[in-house]
């Protein structure tokens, strides 16, 4: 399918940036409206549940032409159909008119990254957000292809990644300086934080630019240095790693732990419940990169988590995982 942009006149950004400055903006200045306002057309690689809901937001809260592209046709249709869902539950609750929804939908184009006429439009796309799997050599190869269809020197490079470093990420890259972390919390539509990284290299118009979509996604912003396990990762991971270690040593049943942490702290979820949602894969995957990285022994996955990764029981999206679904 061809790219065709349309003007961003009467989109939720352009209405936005024609207001008063916002307060969510003091902080970042007028050099932040700048930003968001060179931002319009935006490209999302990796279809998945991740790169759709981004999709998703840049499309319908920043009001901008999305580009997305995958390199499996059943990913690419997938999306195009979550997206209609998405949009037809968004009329239904009366969040959005028929045709808010339809313009909203004709926004987001699809595309394979094995397809040379649809990867042409990578040439004219301001900011490429990368949504693969949690892969050092997997991302690496999406910044090869989107740099090779010819990504403007001016134009952004963001990663989507919860653990990998952003500096290593950029290693090799003409401009690291362009290249940035962004940590999308899933799901994307609902939940409002992106976590935003600056590799060791990345320079500040990078960063305020970033921080400027991230606002115009409808999105609040934190910023991390380029450490092992950033923010988030580095204080949940752990906490999550010990309730499993309380659960192997029997100190208390997967019921009882997460009752515990959820009416005792007030979290939404206990621990157990969220290993399950974000999946035991993507836990341990986390874990070995702070054990390997920081060398501390404090990270060490809980040998209970390796059991169910390598049984399969992978959490919600294998319907086992410390419970069943």
């Amino acid at each position: 399918t061809s790219f065709h942009p349309t003007s961003s006149k009467g989109s939720p950004l352009s209405v936005c940036m024609a207001m008063e400055l916002p307060l969510r903006f003091a902080t970042l200045g007028r050099r932040c409206f700048a930003s968001a306002a060179m931002t319009k057309r935006v490209g999302v690689v990796g279809c998945g549940q991740m790169g759709t809901g981004i999709a998703i937001v840049a499309a319908r809260n920043a009001g901008m032409e999305v580009l997305a592209l995958d390199k499996f046709a059943p990913s690419l249709e997938r999306s195009r159909q979550f997206v209609r869902d998405w949009a037809s539950k968004e009329v239904k609750k009366g969040r959005m008119t028929e045709a808010d929804s339809a313009s909203f939908v004709g926004r987001i184009c699809y595309g394979n990254l094995d397809d040379q006429v649809a990867m042409k439009d990578v040439a004219i796309l301001d900011f490429v957000i990368e949504a693969v799997s949690e892969d050092l050599e997997a991302k690496r190869a999406v910044f090869k292809s989107v740099l090779d269809a010819g990504l403007p020197s001016r134009s952004i490079l963001a990663t989507n990644t919860s653990s990998i470093s952003i500096t290593k990420l950029s290693a090799g890259l003409e401009r690291p300086e362009r290249f940035i972390g962004m940590h999308f919390m899933n799901p994307v539509p609902v939940m409002p934080l992106v976590e935003v990284i600056r590799g060791l290299r990345t320079d500040e118009d990078t960063h305020v630019q970033t921080l400027a979509l991230c606002i115009a996604m409808g999105k609040e912003t934190s910023t991390s240095e380029d450490r092992p396990g950033f923010i988030a990762n580095r204080i949940l991971m752990p906490y999550i790693n010990e309730a499993i270690f309380a659960l192997q040593e029997g100190v208390a049943t997967a019921d009882d732990i997460d009752r515990c942490l959820k009416l005792g702290t007030g979290v939404p979820m206990g621990p157990l419940t969220l290993a399950d949602f974000i999946g035991l894969d993507t836990c341990l995957s986390i874990m070995k990169v702070l054990h390997q990285d920081l060398g501390d022994s404090k990270y060490r996955p809980a040998p209970l988590l390796v059991n169910y990764v390598e049984a399969g029981w992978l959490g919600k999206k294998t319907k086992r995982g410390f419970y069943s679904y």
